[in-house]
């Protein structure tokens, strides 16, 4: 869920997406997804399916995106 209103905000997409997004943004080069969540799990702890649904919402408001390679990368 982005926004419920019965569980604690930390356990949101929206706030574990903030940190998604900073990892991205902190590296130089695009990010394949396991070195991009084993660098995002470094700053915060998550799990796996609360990331891909991170990239999912974050791909779908047009902020991150895939290159032919599959690296993750901001959008231009």
């Amino acid at each position: 869920m982005l926004l419920p209103d019965n569980i604690h905000p930390e356990n949101t997409i929206y706030y574990n997406g903030a940190f998604v997004l900073e990892t991205i943004k902190t590296s130089s080069n695009p990010n394949n997804i396991l070195d991009l969540y084993q660098a995002t799990k470094a700053k915060k702890e998550m799990s796996f399916s609360i990331f891909v649904l991170c990239l999912d919402w974050l791909y779908l408001l047009n902020i991150a995106t895939t290159n032919d390679k599959g690296e993750i990368k901001l959008c231009s």
